[in-house]
């Protein structure tokens, strides 16, 4: 099978011709060539992966016979776990002799683990059912770790296979042995369940008719969120370009262009007004324009990677630079929106082009090597499984791709939420990130092929072999000053992973980590209590510091980061506000489109 990467890749040297036989003439030459199956067995691929959910079955059996292959000859370990299991049986079957008069439990769960936090848990027997648990995931966590001379992709996915199964067994999903859910259902005489039967129902019927979730009517795309005032001034196949109205008689000279990513819609940033990050940012006096990409459909099929840096970013840095010429332009990427912001900033600084005023990573990743779970479903045969299935499709389906993010964290996002909606009967309150959560997008083919072969499996952004119309970037090459977020329970950008660009540039660079997941910490309005992040900056040309040595030493700070970025921006703006730039630039062909959020937001 070809790889879809041809335009990523540098040309190589031709080869040196090599010796061919000299075939005679008398050899009768065939007719007819073999014909060609490959597109028949693409096909049949394509429709295993309809199945699993684009999952390589392959990937998974070659996971687990490596690790028996392995854990076959290690007899020693095999001893270790034999005795394991009875030390971890012993302590188990002392906590139940000792029943409530046992002053601690032998096993703890993990931090974060919210299914036994209810009080009830605490009780006889639910206490024991609990442990049971705990000490069989404590078993099987030291069963699949790695052993000597086992891939270690392998060992990942062997513990990642297991917990799933671990969490649909877990004793808080089984009803008989939830206190919570046996408190609920008899205060209730059973009400609970026929609400969740219908809750069921209701989600089955909707799922068979092919239909997405329903926004509450507070909370609609282009009134109440999505809603900051603005403009579109822009618009090409790819995107369009929003320019959002000043709310200051003055704004800093240099305007922010935002590049959210295209996995999901851009307003993921412009939620509520009370929680916007670009309202924030227009209160405080900045000129602001966000891409908002189209939702791609089978027709999108061959979009490639660097068509999101062409058509995205250097469209839109062209309208900016209209709208507000000889300006520089702060530009801020979110998370894969920052991924092809730092491939266009080093191939800016390559060319010579001096346009950005600064540079803005949020959850963004430029070295993919420790890119936490998500790794596990890359390797050449996970790929080209999913290669097929979206040849066949066109795009990586919506339901597909939320189907891998939640089973990244099965027990939150799948287990809990069926208790909850189906058992205890309770809807999950909806609010404007879940709204959002649920508005998802499709992703083209070949851009997808090209990004999972380029960036995740072969890591190229940082080995010096990702090119750019045919020469190769640098991220090094970036001078202008950076501010990198990172937060502090990302299963999609680890933190430890976003932090690396330390190691691949030498600008300026102020790295904060802040709490929260990949979304939650992103989105962290002043003012609300439980927030809380570190900030330091590396001077350029400053010597390395690790992550953890990083973590040791900067210095833990109440609230949110935005006011940080704000003051940041400042520093790194003019001195002089000016009089609000008019929205668009008519002179330039630049008029206003429609008002925001626009209409690519609203396509399904």
């Amino acid at each position: 099978m070809k790889h879809e990467l041809a335009p990523l890749i540098e040309t190589p040297a031709p080869p040196t011709a090599a010796y061919v036989p000299t075939v005679p003439t008398e050899v009768p030459q065939p007719t007819e060539a073999v014909p060609d199956f490959d597109t028949f067995d693409r096909t049949l691929r394509a429709f295993t992966a309809r199945f699993t959910q684009g999952v390589s079955p392959h990937a998974l059996l070659a996971a687990w016979l490596d690790w028996l292959a392995h854990f076959s000859r290690a007899t020693g370990t095999q001893m270790e776990l034999s005795l394991r299991a009875a030390v971890l049986t012993a302590r188990l079957m002392r906590f139940a002799v000792l029943g409530p008069a046992a002053q601690t439990v032998p096993f703890a769960a993990e931090e974060g683990d919210r299914r036994f936090r209810d009080p009830a848990w605490a009780m006889w027997p639910y206490v024991f059912w609990q442990q049971a648990f705990l000490a069989q995931e404590a078993w099987w966590k030291a069963a699949t770790r790695p052993l000597r001379g086992m891939r270690p992709k392998s060992a990942a996915r062997v513990d990642f296979t297991i917990r799933q199964w671990l969490d649909m067994f877990s004793p808080s999903n089984a009803p008989w042995l939830n206190p919570v859910i046996i408190k609920r259902t008899t205060s209730e005489s059973g009400a609970n369940l026929v609400r969740g039967m219908r809750n069921l129902f209701e989600d089955l019927l909707r799922t068979a008719a092919m239909l997405p979730a329903e926004a509450p009517a507070d909370l609609r795309v282009g009134v109440d969120i999505a809603a900051t005032p603005g403009e579109v001034i822009f618009r090409n196949e790819l995107m369009e370009l929003i320019q959002y109205k000043p709310t200051t008689a003055a704004v800093a000279a240099e305007p922010v262009l935002i590049v959210p990513a295209w996995i999901m819609k851009y307003y993921v940033l412009d939620l509520l007004p009370y929680h916007s990050l670009v309202r924030h940012l227009v209160d405080q006096g900045f000129t602001v324009f966000m891409i908002s990409w189209r939702n791609p459909d089978s027709s999108s099929r061959d979009v490639t990677l660097d068509a999101y840096r062409t058509d995205g970013i250097g469209a839109a840095l062209d309208a900016v630079s209209k709208v507000v010429p000889g300006q520089k332009v702060h530009a801020c990427g979110y998370c894969l929106g920052g991924t092809i912001l730092a491939i266009a900033a080093a191939t800016m600084a390559r060319d010579g082009d001096d346009r950005l005023a600064s540079l803005t990573l949020l959850a963004g990743q430029t070295d993919f090597s420790e890119a936490g779970d998500l790794m596990l479903f890359v390797d050449e045969s996970q790929i080209a499984f999913l290669e097929d299935m979206m040849w066949d499709q066109g795009v990586l389906d919506t339901r597909q791709m939320a189907a891998a993010f939640s089973s990244l964290r099965p027990d939150e996002l799948i287990w809990s939420k069926i208790v909850r909606e189906y058992v205890l009967g309770d809807r999950d309150r909806v609010t404007d990130l879940s709204v959002w959560n649920e508005d998802r997008t499709r992703l083209p083919f070949r851009m997808h092929s090209q990004y999972l072969r380029g960036l995740f499996l072969e890591n190229r952004l940082t080995a010096g072999r990702f090119a750019v119309e045919g020469k190769v970037i640098a991220l090094k090459d970036i001078k202008v000053p950076a501010f990198v977020v990172g937060t502090e329970t990302d299963h999609i950008a680890p933190w430890r992973s976003v932090y690396k660009l330390h190691l691949f540039s030498d600008n300026e660079l102020t790295f904060v980590l802040t709490n929260g997941g990949h979304n939650t910490g992103i989105v962290s309005e002043p003012g609300r209590r439980d927030r809380h992040y570190r900030l330091a900056t590396r001077q350029p040309d400053a010597r390395y510091v690790d992550s953890q040595t990083w973590l040791s030493s900067a210095a833990l700070k109440p609230g949110s980061w935005w006011t940080e970025w704000v003051a940041w921006l400042n520093a790194r703006s003019s001195k002089e506000r000016v009089a609000p730039p008019l929205v668009g630039a008519p002179t330039q062909g630049l008029v206003p489109l429609m008002p925001a959020p626009g209409s690519y937001v609203h396509q399904r």
